[in-house]
């Protein structure tokens, strides 16, 4: 069976905190009477799985996928590494308001509390508003006692990083690192397979009906990595037609690239799928004689390891984020 660049559709999260911007800004179908703040692209977390949008294998589930084609679609190493589980969550993020303070656990504590993987990830800002800004990590040298305090005294911005954002800032959030997206901002997110969160504050916010959402303030506590960072942004700049590095981990690693020109890529000594996630225009991709799959802004596309030459065509000038293992 031969493979071929694949789409899935888009998974519309309704969120107390979501806007329209998904809809208005990255084309997505989502019902116009919902507040919809994430749009999961691609998703193999259990009860959300993607399906495939495009082309003979339409229909089928990403888990489908990975336990009929394996090292195929994913890679030799990552197929060794996570078996049926696909092992990333690609993400839209619409914050209409603020989202609640949290915090993620690490592989460890994730495993012992929840048999899952923790939650590493990375923020890309497509879109700011006038003086949006986020919260990633601590302000001042902080420990338990410390945060204990704040959060008691309902204080806990006062120890927490808050900092302004415009289209293009790019955060690394490894597990651990206290975080939370702010009002007015639209931003990719790539993480590890999970949907681990521990709320430690929420603005004393309720829903529809009344309801304050769950904490987790007891299980935060030990998933905090209480440590100061002298910098949270990650400083990159672009060169046209080349890909930026902006994160490498152990469970991903992402480029950018901005290109207004054909661009050939060469996955052979990769083996891994690849992710595109296209941020504004829109571009082709061909491959050995297939027919060209077309990318635009709002779209993401997984490539799968067997693909290991490709060309990007751009239409005018295009941008988008390069993931894989």
């Amino acid at each position: 069976m031969q493979l071929y660049p694949i789409k899935f559709t888009p998974i519309a999260k309704e969120t107390i905190w979501g806007g329209n911007k998904l809809k208005t800004v990255l084309s997505k179908n989502f019902p116009s009477n919902q507040k919809n703040g994430e749009s999961w692209e691609i998703s193999g977390v259990k009860n959300d799985i993607s399906f495939v949008a495009n082309g003979h294998l339409k229909g089928e589930s990403l888990n489908n996928l990975i336990l009929n084609l394996g090292a195929r679609l994913v890679g030799e190493k990552v197929y060794e590494k996570f078996g049926k589980e696909f092992p990333l969550l690609i993400k839209f993020i619409d914050a209409d308001d603020a989202l609640s303070i949290q915090v993620h656990p690490d592989d460890e504590l994730a495993k012992e509390r929840h048999n899952s993987f923790g939650k590493t990830e990375m923020w890309y800002v497509l879109d700011a508003e006038k003086d949006a800004n986020l919260i990633v990590g601590f302000n001042q040298v902080v420990d338990q006692k410390l945060y204990q305090q704040k959060l008691n005294e309902g204080k806990l911005e006062e120890i927490l990083n808050a900092e302004k954002v415009q289209n293009g800032s790019c955060y690394f959030i490894p597990a651990g690192r206290v975080h939370a997206i702010g009002k007015g901002i639209l931003l990719a997110e790539i993480q590890q397979t999970s949907d681990i969160t521990y709320r430690m504050y929420d603005w004393n916010r309720v829903d529809k009906q009344g309801n304050s959402r769950e904490l987790h303030t007891e299980q935060a506590v030990d998933a905090i990595d209480y440590s100061l960072e002298k910098k949270y942004a990650t400083s990159y700049s672009t060169e046209i037609n080349n890909t930026t590095n902006l994160a490498t981990c152990d469970y991903f690693t992402t480029n950018r690239l901005s290109f207004d020109k054909e661009i050939s890529q060469d996955y052979t000594e990769l083996d891994s799928f690849v992710i595109y996630i296209c941020l504004d225009g829109e571009f082709e991709i061909d491959y050995k004689g297939l027919e060209k799959t077309r990318v635009k802004k709002g779209e993401s596309i997984l490539i799968p390891s067997e693909l290991n030459e490709i060309t990007l065509i751009p239409f005018g000038r295009a941008e988008c984020l390069e993931v894989y293992i």
